[in-house]
């Protein structure tokens, strides 16, 4: 299983649109451990391109801070599972929780109480995603 982590300053973004890079973290599920952890930047941004390119990398779970309801329908469309209200925290040890069923969620952390372009809410940005 692979799993992608939206990142900032090696820490998870809270806010998936907005990440400089995606953990991309190789997981053994019968034992519960990190086989890999790389870190990849992504495309520019297009409409689509990152639940593309994440399924095109083999990921299988997004786990985000907080992402719109349009994204989350994308990835949902590839195939590709989302957790949303996630800590900011380092990807591995996100991954190692959720392994261990211990990653507390607080459900999607994007709530629209921040800036978007364009005066756009999160549901309309991520449609871009």
């Amino acid at each position: 299983m692979k799993i992608a982590i939206p990142t900032n300053g090696g820490i998870l973004s809270p806010h998936f649109g907005q990440c400089q890079a995606f953990a991309i973290i190789e997981v053994d599920t019968d034992k519960k451990t990190i086989i890999k952890t790389e870190m990849m930047t992504p495309p520019p941004h297009e409409p689509g391109i990152l639940p593309r390119w994440l399924g095109d990398m083999g990921c299988n779970l997004v786990i985000a801070g907080g992402m719109g309801g349009r994204a989350i329908n994308m990835f949902d469309s590839y195939g590709i599972g989302v957790v949303t209200g996630a800590p900011t925290k380092k990807p591995d040890d996100i991954v190692l929780e959720y392994l261990q069923g211990e990653l507390i969620t607080s459900g999607n952390y994007c709530d629209g109480q921040h800036a978007h372009s364009k005066g756009q809410g999160c549901g309309q940005r991520e449609q871009m995603e």
